[in-house]
């Protein structure tokens, strides 16, 4: 049934994107937290892993901030050409997993939790990847099963996980602790979300939007508790958000064409520049120029947001129409998205990099196997591991693997 039901939000937003000349099947990627935070780009403090959530809030004790990782081994390319990145296999995750999340610890390790299993049962799990070993180990349980919650690494190390799907809107919330390999209950937010976005600012609280909803509130660590915080121009899901240099938050499609700002002394919303067409499951990566990049969400064109200006231009465009696919910034300052959904349905195994220099797209090695709303996390060796997802066949994937 909730398998079902996420499959039906599915289709409802992609008729609705549809209806603005957008996506067909496109889908949220719980990371991030990322977002990721979003959706899968480099984590740090403050990553919210939701699928399409960038990570954009990558700052934080113990762990790089974005740019400052190891270069991985693809130089950034000259001409449009990249070299050739490989993928392989790394350990197997404990239970299969979709719609899960993943971050980066201070200690190097990431942490996986919830989603959906194989069976479609949504999971109350977590695990920890150690690239050390290249092995997946179990920790503690969550105290409520979630389907496509937010992750986000708070200052203290702690894990903030909010919402998701547990079947029925969750508002609830936790802390995993690291030290101890345990949950404990948290406040709950003023409404129950999925499809959200969550991102760290640089007061320490954490903003949290949307999910169906134009409101917003605020998670406060030292007092565990949330709190509303103004309202957004347009009710969003399946959005991007994506803390900027100056401190605001860039918050943009979810099913429209338009974009916003978040000021976090103000806790207002204002309207910016608009992207050229409607997105929903984007990916959205702050670049080292300070621009956003915004790929995919049903179509291979994407485009950057500049943050001086208020406006977004059109760059390169990928091989194919992706949705639900993963962006990771790489330490050379290149951006490698890989898998998601294509505009006819099928899942890809195909991956790509962005050079912000050239702004063009070209293809780098593929997965072992095809995935959407996976999740994609750089490591501090500057490798980067996918893990779990969908392959296409219903069935969520226990399998990993190293991008370098």
């Amino acid at each position: 049934m909730v398998r079902m039901a996420i499959r039906l939000r599915v289709v409802l937003s992609c008729l609705l994107v549809a209806s603005l000349g957008g996506c067909s099947h496109a889908t949220s990627s719980p990371d991030a937290s990322a977002t990721i935070d979003g959706a899968g780009d480099s984590p740090g403090i403050g990553e919210a892993h939701g699928p399409v959530v960038d990570a954009a809030a990558d700052q934080g004790a113990d762990v790089p901030a974005v740019g400052d990782a190891a270069p991985s081994a693809n130089d950034a390319f000259p001409d449009g050409e990249a070299l050739q990145g490989g993928f392989t296999d790394t350990g197997t995750m404990t239970v299969a997993r979709e719609y899960h999340t993943a971050t980066l610890l201070g200690n190097g390790k990431v942490f996986i939790a919830g989603g959906n299993s194989a069976s479609g049962s949504v999971l109350a799990s977590a695990e920890l990847y150690d690239p050390a070993a290249g092995a997946f180990t179990a920790t503690g349980g969550m105290g409520v099963a979630r389907t496509g919650p937010t992750a986000t690494l708070l200052p203290s190390g702690k894990v903030l996980i909010a919402g998701g799907w547990g079947p029925g809107g969750l508002a609830s919330a936790e802390l995993y602790d690291p030290a101890a390999g345990t949950f404990t209950a948290t406040g709950s937010m003023t409404a129950e979300r999925h499809e959200h976005t969550a991102t760290f600012l640089g007061n320490g609280k954490v903003l949290i939007v949307g999910g169906g909803y134009s409101s917003a509130e605020l998670y406060d660590p030292a007092a565990g508790t949330f709190a509303a915080s103004g309202s957004m121009t347009a009710e969003r899901h399946e959005h991007t958000a994506t803390l900027l240099g100056n401190g605001k938050v860039l918050i943009a499609g979810g099913g429209y064409s338009s974009a916003e700002l978040y000021d976090p002394a103000a806790g207002t919303f204002t309207a910016t520049g608009s992207m050229s067409v409607a997105r929903a499951s984007a990916m959205a990566t702050l670049l080292g120029n300070g621009k956003v990049l915004i790929a995919g969400g049903g179509y291979s064109s994407a485009e950057l947001y500049d943050p001086v200006a208020g406006t977004f231009t059109a760059t390169g465009s990928m091989s194919v129409a992706r949705a639900s696919a993963t962006a990771t910034l790489l330490g050379n300052g290149t951006v490698i998205i890989a898998g998601g959904s294509s505009a006819s349905g099928s899942v890809l195994a195909s991956a790509e990099l962005y050079d912000p220099a050239a702004g063009t797209f070209a293809a780098t090695g593929s997965m072992t196997v095809a995935r959407w709303s996976h999740t994609a996390t750089l490591l501090l060796s500057g490798k980067v591991l996918i893990a779990g997802g969908e392959d296409g066949s219903g069935d969520a994937l226990a399998s990993a693997e190293l991008y370098q």
